[in-house]
This record gives structure tokens, sequence and C-alpha cells, in this order.
């Protein structure tokens, strides 16, 4: 079993609505046989957006954290509930960049079983320049030839990338 995976059913034992013994089927899902209780485990949906600026140039940030910290990538995050995808691509993009942008098309979806994340990636137009931020500790407009491909964060990163600059 790789905890990893669903650390926070790894350990669970007994249901958390009566605390009677449950039956875990690890990583999925965690049923009370005693009270009905059922809950189920998914991947979290990320949202990203590749901004695009007014010279063709995609705008990547240098990460501040862990995972990944001191590699670029574009900027993502959690999708919260009360917000549509294209949303939280959005925001991610203005809390991470100080930038806002206009979403332009669905880039791809990506994910691998052994992720607890299913990653949808949007290609943006750029609406200023961008800003460092905690986050993101340097900025930089690469051309799609100069992107550092052996310095990305993420293999979604690569893929994402490639997908969306396919020429």
């Amino acid at each position: 079993m790789d905890a990893s995976l669903n650390p926070a059913l790894a350990d669970v034992r007994f249901c958390p609505r009566c605390g009677e013994s449950a039956e875990v089927e690890f990583p999925q899902r965690i049923t009370c046989p005693h009270c009905g209780y059922v809950a189920y485990y998914n991947p979290k949906p990320v949202a990203a957006a590749i901004p695009v600026d007014d010279d063709g140039r995609v705008i990547l940030l240098r990460r501040g954290f862990e995972p990944g910290q001191g590699l670029w990538t574009f900027p993502g995050g959690f999708v919260d509930l009360g917000e549509s995808v294209e949303q939280a691509a959005s925001r991610e993009v203005g809390e991470e960049l100080g930038i806002a942008i206009e979403v332009e098309r669905l880039v791809g979806v990506y994910s691998r079983a052994e992720d607890r994340v299913v990653l949808i990636v949007y290609r943006a137009r750029a609406l200023g320049p961008p800003q460092t931020t905690l986050e993101a500790v340097e900025v930089r407009a690469f051309a799609v030839d100069q992107v550092p491909w052996d310095e990305l964060a993420f293999w979604s990163t690569a893929l994402a990338l490639r997908d969306a600059f396919p020429d």
C-alpha cells in the first residue's frame, strides 16, 4: 500500500460518524457496515493557465515552494468549491503572477493513476506584465524555442507546453 496516494485514508480503521470498525478499500473509499456511512476519495481537480504575452511568448514562473521549488512551470492550483475550472485558473494566475488573463482555449487534461490530481490546463492571453510573488520567485517570458525544458517542475508541465505550442 502506497500511503502517499491517499494519506487521509492510510491509517483509518474506524468510522468517523459512529466510531465502529469500518471497511477500507484503499485508496478509494471507507464504508461503515454499522451506520451506513460511505466516503469516496477522488483525485482533486487542479486548474492551470499558460499565459502568453502580446509577443507570443509563454510566461513561466520559478516556483518558490515545494513541490518543484526552484523549477519552472505555469501558474496553477486547486479548484475551490463554488468556482469553475476557468475561474480557478484565472484566480491562480492572479495570485501567482499578479495579472489578469483572458482564457482562450483548453490545452488538455493530464492525469496518472499514481497521482492525486487531475490537471486541467488552458492557454490564456496575459493582460499585463507579470510580477514576482512568494510563489513565483522569478518570472520570465520565453519564446517557445527558449523554454528551459530541462528545468521544468512537473511531467505535466512539459506535456501541456508541447500541446499548447505544437509547431
